[in-house]
């Protein structure tokens, strides 16, 4: 470590736990699709924990987590992950605690909640009912982040300044047109293909845009919800968060890279069941159930068509292939929800022609 970097970390561990705080050892974690990296530290003192997770920024500056979210109409203070963390904290969201923001010293001091996510929990359950009760508690805290959200807004907290609106939902979709299609396939499309592709893409965009919108993690799946046992459940990776149709989140949670082969038509259709009835529970507005199960397919599609060009994008623009290994997956998705849309004529038919694995 440079002696820059491990200044600032026991300068961090100084500020959250105290002087007599001492740092004994490091170690390097398995970074995410972001700039940054992460390590987990073991500590010694009375007043600190035996080990935390030191999220180490890109930069020093203050920027917002995905360029596409930047919109903000004022400069930002804080950084997004640290700003929507007091909110999610408030409202009674499990996140891990932030223990110190030293981001002007390029880190961040988090709490550690272990190596377990749900995806490795589900995948190695034995049993039907673990599998479920796991999703269900998940579902729990998304209905609780969406509802108190909602009744709670706060104008300091910036997700309620962003809205995954037509522009946004756009934006994704010609993420997979140019990274997922046309530089994969190294030539642009026919322009017949590309106009018709666009106009179904504007559809797919204005339907979810004009749906009602609620406070959204944004990338609610397994991969970011931690477990504790026995039934604890932590949310990571918050700081895109933002307003979206309470169906996005929970499309993502069922659906997103690898899930499906454990979320079975079956076991998502007790998932859907049971997320109405929590939403109704909780106090949310009326949902008509039919008209909610198609807009969440409807999220479904337009995500897996936006993880097909974000994980192309980032083998290829980010030298990180390893995400290349869901888009099989991913794809096998897509061809099972396009027929609940026969509207979309030409994404069926670009899935078939450039597609064929």
């Amino acid at each position: 470590m440079r002696e820059d970097r491990l200044a600032a970390l026991e300068q961090a561990v100084a500020l959250a736990f105290g002087n007599q705080t001492r740092l004994t050892t490091r170690q390097a974690l398995a970074g995410d699709a972001s700039t940054r990296s992460y390590e987990r530290i073991w500590l010694s003192g009375s007043s600190a924990p035996k080990t935390a997770v030191v999220m180490w920024l890109a930069d020093r500056g203050v920027s917002i987590s995905s360029d596409e979210l930047a919109v903000l109409p004022e400069t930002l203070t804080e950084l997004p992950y640290v700003n929507v963390y007091r909110f999610l904290q408030r409202i009674g969201v499990d996140v891990p605690l932030i223990y110190a923001d030293c981001s002007s010293q390029g880190l961040l001091l988090l709490e550690d909640v272990g190596d377990l996510n749900l995806w490795e929990t589900v995948s190695a359950a034995s049993h039907e009912k673990e599998v479920i009760e796991w999703f269900c508690r998940a579902v729990d805290q998304l209905v609780a982040l969406q509802l108190r959200g909602a009744s709670q807004k706060s104008s300091e907290c910036i997700a309620f300044q962003q809205n995954f609106d037509a522009r946004l939902y756009l934006w994704e979709c010609h993420h997979f047109l140019e990274w997922g299609l046309e530089r994969r396939i190294r030539h642009p499309l026919p322009r017949a293909e590309q106009q018709a592709l666009d106009e179904e893409f504007r559809v797919l965009a204005d339907r979810l845009d004009a749906e009602k919108r609620f406070l959204a993690h944004r990338d609610y799946h397994a991969w970011n919800l931690f477990v504790q046992p026995p039934a604890r459940l932590r949310v990571i990776d918050f700081q895109d968060a933002l307003l979206a149709t309470p169906a996005y989140d929970l499309a993502t949670l069922l659906g997103d890279r690898d899930t499906p082969s454990v979320v079975t038509p079956l076991r998502e259709e007790a998932l859907l069941r049971y997320y109405l009835e929590r939403w109704h529970q909780e106090g949310g507005p009326t949902l008509d159930a039919k008209e909610f199960i198609q807009t969440y397919r409807l999220c479904a599609l337009q995500k897996a068509l936006k993880v097909v060009g974000r994980f192309h994008y980032l083998a290829e623009a980010k030298q990180k292939p390893q995400y290349l290994r869901y888009i099989p997956a991913t794809l096998r998705q897509i061809r099972r929800l396009l027929p609940f849309f026969p509207e979309f004529p030409a994404i069926a038919t670009v899935i078939q022609r450039y597609f064929p694995e």
